[in-house]
């Protein structure tokens, strides 16, 4: 696991990066390997004796049995080093010295390359996230002093500029900027900052220049507990991980028998050798990790932190999602959707001008939604002359000498306006509004959609949800409105947290694996039942960051679909590896080696076959084009 405190640059050079990798360890393998090649070259050629032959195969051999032997007596598992020291041992001691110098020597190599890749592949993770910067500029007092990130503390105000990136998460307090997000939220347009908006550590400022704030250092930041929680996201095994742990350790006794029995009946210690070289689990091992580091990678690269391969391996099997109504797939924010003027002498834009003004100094959430009606249809609203709010009813203003009511039928009731009925509408709020003692207009408000939200469901059905379910604790109407429009095929209204938790146990128990998406704070208990929790827009709170499996950094619903293409993609890549890449290689090298068509130095190189095979395999979900992600 690649340590927090080492930062990956983005803009370092391939050649660069695998500079990183080579440490002092990894120096004194090559010289290992390059030794005990050369030895055995030179005996070959008859030029060096046998005695120091076999000090070079004890120099080889060293690193593998001791790491054989810390697997076999702490973990219980026998690896593929055992197997390898046994193939080597068994090729010496059977009078095939060269070949078990060679065969070590290129499994060697095998085991280096393997190693070095699945090192820079969890590398790649902090390449594709980013880094923060070690210094900052801190103002105090008139007076700019740059000081370590480990010095700032909460309160201090912090300078970026142009091309900078921001080192701590706060709030800007002035200044105007275009922040590139990617790094944390995925986002591929730079989001405009100015007093007020919020930013993270690890985003980079594009144009202008801010004071920040600061609220989070350090590991408190928004972009370390990414970086934390991607790093420690190869701990959860994916169950096809264990199963292929679980096939390797049950695999070894039935090898060795078989190749005892092979000896017996052969008596050939170069086929056994050969055998040994196929029957080896190594690639078992290496089928599924370097994937899962790879899907998590590229998915946080997108703004979606998977927490695991556990987590990966759920989502892409899940066959039913559960959708949370309000803040999920709608915005949370109520907008006036139609205007019905009932008086012909005040048309419909007065209706909204004249509403607007009189609940300009209101602070009730359709009162807003009213004025921000107004403001984006261009309308002048002036002033109310006297305003004044009436609890359960509405308010009453005078505007431009003209007396306005708002509210609901009571109100106008109460005022002594003639309505004959209260307009009802299924799945929207009415307004009425009155002027001058006439009932003249009726403006309509609901929740609205958030954008996308309509493709993203027909997109999770054509890729293999079976069931989309949306939950509300609205009334049935409200619900129904918004699920005629998105193609919902459960809708369960009226219903508490705990009913929720109730309606995805009933999902599972008709045999669905259940995903739920939520915002990771009111929907936690439906959260946890699902097989897969799904958090929405984390980057705004730390509480949907820690309370789902998965989290998406923005409210863009379009990344449940990016997330779920990215687990089919990764778990259909995990069988490839295990069926094609070891499966089809080692069944073919093993009879290749009963026909008596291999020996052991040919084996030896078609054994890297299968471990760059899986290795390239694995790493493509970094580059391949994958649908909303």
């Amino acid at each position: 696991m690649i340590s927090a405190t080492v930062e990956a640059q983005p803009s370092q050079s391939g050649e660069a990066g695998l500079r990183s990798l080579m440490t002092r360890g990894r120096w004194i393998e090559v010289a290992r390997i390059l030794f005990t090649g050369l030895v055995a070259l030179l005996y070959w050629q008859q030029i060096v004796p046998i005695w120091l032959l076999w000090i070079a195969v004890a120099v080889g051999l060293y690193p593998l049995v001791k790491t054989g032997l810390i697997d076999l007596f702490t973990e219980r598992k026998i690896g593929t080093e055992i197997f390898v020291t046994i193939a080597t041992l068994v090729a010496v001691f059977g009078g095939e010295t060269v070949a078990g110098a060679v065969l070590m020597v290129i499994i060697l190599i095998a085991e280096f390359i393997a190693d070095l890749n699945t090192d820079r592949a969890r590398a790649s993770i902090k390449a594709l996230i980013g880094s923060v910067p070690q210094t900052a500029i801190v103002r105090e007092d008139n007076i700019e002093r740059v000081v370590p990130i480990a010095d700032l503390v909460v309160g201090q105000i912090v300078l970026v500029r142009t091309g900078e990136k921001i080192p701590v998460d706060g709030v800007v307090v002035g200044g105007l900027a275009s922040v590139n997000q990617a790094p944390i939220t995925g986002e591929s347009i730079p989001q405009d900052k100015a007093d007020g908006s919020p930013v993270f550590a690890g985003t980079i400022v594009e144009a202008g220049a801010l004071d920040i704030k600061t609220e989070k250092v350090g590991g408190d930041t928004i972009f370390s507990r990414i970086i934390a929680l991607v790093e420690n996201a190869e701990a959860e095994q994916a169950p096809v991980q264990k199963l292929a742990d679980r096939v390797a350790s049950w695999l070894i006794p039935v090898v060795f028998v078989f190749l005892i029995v092979v000896f017996l009946v052969t008596r050939d210690v170069s086929k056994i050798v050969t055998l040994l070289i196929f029957t080896s689990p190594a690639e078992l091992g290496l089928a599924t990790p370097i994937v899962m580091i790879a899907a998590i990678a590229r998915a946080a690269r997108s703004g979606i932190l998977i927490k695991g391969g556990l987590y990966l391996e759920q989502l892409a099997k899940a066959d039913a999602i559960v959708f949370d109504k309000t803040g999920t797939l709608t915005a949370n924010k109520p907008a006036v959707v139609r205007i019905d003027s009932l008086d012909r002498t005040v048309p419909e834009p007065d209706i909204l001008r004249l509403a607007a003004s009189a609940d300009r100094r209101s602070a009730h959430p359709l009162a807003k939604a009213v004025v921000e009606a107004a403001a984006r249809e261009g309308l002048l609203v002036p002033e109310p002359d006297s305003y004044e709010q009436i609890q359960g009813r509405g308010v009453r203003a005078t505007v431009e000498s003209r007396v306005v009511l708002v509210g609901n039928p009571a109100l106008l009731r109460e005022h002594n306006v003639p309505i004959a009925f209260a307009v009802q509408s299924g799945g929207q709020t009415p307004v009425h509004v009155a002027v001058d003692g006439k009932f003249c207009g009726v403006l309509y408000i609901a929740d609205t959609l958030r954008p996308g939200a309509g493709h993203a469901v027909a997109a999770l059905k054509e890729h293999g949800i079976r069931r989309v379910v949306m939950l509300t604790g609205d009334n049935r109407a409200s619900a129904d409105a918004i699920a005629n429009q998105l193609g919902i095929d459960e809708i369960q209204a009226d219903l508490m947290p705990e009913d929720k938790v109730a309606v995805i146990a009933d999902l599972q128990n008709r045999g669905f694996k259940v995903a739920m998406v939520g915002d990771g704070v009111n929907d936690a208990p439906a959260l946890a039942r699902a097989d897969i929790g799904i958090a929405m827009g984390a980057a705004g709170t730390q509480a949907a960051l820690e309370a789902a499996d998965i989290a998406l950094m923005t409210d863009d619903l379009g990344k449940i679909v990016g997330a779920r293409n990215i687990a089919r993609r990764a778990y259909r890549t995990v069988q490839e590896n295990l069926w094609v890449g070891v499966g089809v290689v080692h069944v073919l090298g093993i009879t290749a080696a009963l026909m008596g068509w291999i020996g052991p130095i040919q084996a030896a190189f078609i054994h890297l076959g299968p471990d760059v095979a899986v290795f390239l395999n694995s790493v493509k979900l970094l580059r391949i084009k994958i649908e909303e992600a």
